[in-house]
């Protein structure tokens, strides 16, 4: 993960406007709106991530590899519609591990390096930006894996997780354009099919290949992470740490 993200860093030939939604792209009304919508998930976020490190540290590696998780694949990144990119989010596998609150924070910090290492999304999007990727998205994966994983297929919740929320992530982010430009003829409705439509035909893939990578991921921490999992209480089990740590 560091060799991949020195070499994003330092040898990524994709030019600078290809983004999640691109620096100044938002008419500013609507750059504040989600900067003032996002803010709140952060500050619970930063709450919740400081009650689970301070009951136990030595959960802070797994954070990290959180952290590097969703930046690696949220950094590669495909051209899309004109303004932003379609890519892989990252976002499933600490939500699984942490909650939707912790990964908002996560989430933010990915966003804001992004945005300032590799130009990479925007702070003036940065709002818009968190909102879909590290707080509707993550939301959708707490969701969908704990409704799954009671029933004991836990791989199958993972997966689904990861690509649900992938897929959710830009089905907000289509709305975000939509409702900053709509169309001429037709307005919010016509812009959203539009946009949902050129997301689709790289984002499905890109979706169903995140779920299998983040549940290889989900495989090594069962076999390499057993005593961490075990204080999440999630080891070959169907339950979720904010269960219990987010109260």
């Amino acid at each position: 993960m560091v060799g991949l993200s020195a070499y994003l860093v330092i040898g990524s030939p994709t030019p600078a406007y290809a983004m999640h939604i691109a620096e100044g792209y938002l008419p500013i009304e609507w750059a504040v709106l989600w900067w003032i919508v996002a803010l709140p998930f952060f500050l619970l976020g930063l709450r919740s991530l400081h009650r689970i490190t301070q009951a136990h540290p030595e959960l802070k590696l797994l954070l990290a590899l959180s952290g590097a998780f969703t930046f690696v694949l949220s950094a590669l990144k495909i051209p899309s519609v004109n303004g932003s990119s379609s890519h892989p989010t990252g976002t499933g596998l600490g939500t699984i591990l942490f909650g939707p609150l912790v990964m908002s924070v996560i989430g933010g910090l990915v966003l804001l390096f992004q945005a300032v290492l590799l130009a990479h999304g925007g702070l003036t999007t940065l709002g818009a930006n968190a909102f879909s990727m590290a707080i509707v998205g993550p939301m959708v994966a707490y969701v969908v894996y704990n409704a799954i994983a009671r029933t004991g297929h836990q791989k199958v919740a993972v997966f689904l997780a990861s690509m649900l929320e992938d897929l959710c992530t830009y089905l907000v982010t289509a709305v975000q354009l939509a409702l900053a430009f709509p169309a001429a003829q037709g307005g919010f409705m016509a812009a959203f099919i539009k946009f949902v439509g050129v997301f689709a035909v790289t984002q499905i893939p890109l979706a169903i290949s995140e779920g299998l990578l983040t549940l290889l991921v989900w495989n090594w921490l069962q076999d390499y992470g057993q005593q961490e999992l075990k204080i999440l209480g999630i080891f070959r089990q169907g339950t979720n740490l904010n269960v219990k740590t987010s109260e």
